[in-house]
């Protein structure tokens, strides 16, 4: 049975042309109760690997800013909620990636076989892969840093507290997080994990992914982090404009205090 959950949510609208900033009339964030129902929404925990540190992964947290607040959600925040939702209705699925096969061993993950992979194009051309080189040198991660980070991602790995606890479903792809949402009946994922304008967005079995198969993704604040850069990074603005992104694109936010 739903039950009111407070959520914030960013209303778009009405924008008022007679300003010299239009947008500046819209109504912004607010707070108001709304329907959940747990027994048709699950947790998802996407890409919540585990961090190291910088004495073991050094060049990984030279080039992945925000491991620091990865690593504090993760001990501060991850076991209350986690504890929490598997012992309430809902599910919890993990989304899981890179190069590096630390899951497929797992009972979740073996109901479901994966999709098909997404074709890639045949390149030929001698630029492109000059060009990538030298995005690899100049852009990220940097010339001197390729050999550890290739290192770090080779011990990819859950981290402890978001180690998949029995047959809770694991996907690869959006193919197979779907199957777990058919075979549970869900249209609500709730996601947590690294990061929310990234991975949490862009990759196999995020929010563009998954709200593309026409299901509803939401977010726990607390819960997410993103990557910033040089000039965002202090006030975490992109965490912000991302939180914006998943209330007006995909679904809804949530504060931890209000889910739990």
């Amino acid at each position: 049975m739903p039950k009111p959950l407070e959520t914030r949510y960013y209303q778009q609208f009405d924008a008022d042309p007679r300003l010299e900033v239009p947008a500046e009339a819209y109504g912004g964030w607010k707070t108001a109760e709304v329907p959940f129902d747990p027994h048709h929404s699950a947790l998802v925990v996407m890409h919540a690997w585990d961090p190291g540190s910088p004495e073991t992964d050094p060049a990984w947290w030279r080039t992945v800013e925000y491991l620091p607040r990865a690593k504090r959600i993760l001990e501060e925040v991850f076991p209350s909620l986690l504890q929490s939702v598997r012992s309430s209705p809902m599910k919890v699925f993990h989304v899981v990636g890179g190069d590096r096969d630390y899951y497929s061993q797992l009972p979740g993950y073996k109901k479901h076989p994966a999709g098909s992979p997404v074709p890639r194009i045949e390149t030929i051309s001698p630029t492109y892969h000059q060009l990538r080189e030298w995005r690899n040198k100049e852009v990220f991660v940097g010339a001197h840093n390729i050999g550890e980070v290739t290192a770090s991602l080779s011990r990819l790995d859950f981290a402890p507290q978001a180690r998949p606890v029995g047959d809770e479903g694991i996907a690869a792809d959006g193919d197979q997080l779907l199957a777990h949402c058919r075979e549970h009946q869900i249209d609500h994922l709730v996601y947590i994990g690294f990061a929310i304008n990234w991975c949490l967005l862009m990759s196999p079995g995020g929010m563009i992914d998954m709200s593309r198969r026409g299901l509803l993704c939401s977010t726990i604040a607390e819960a997410t982090t993103a990557v910033e850069n040089k000039e965002t990074a202090h006030h975490e603005l992109e965490k912000q404009q991302a939180l914006w992104r998943v209330s007006l694109e995909f679904g809804l936010v949530y504060s931890k205090t209000a889910f739990l």
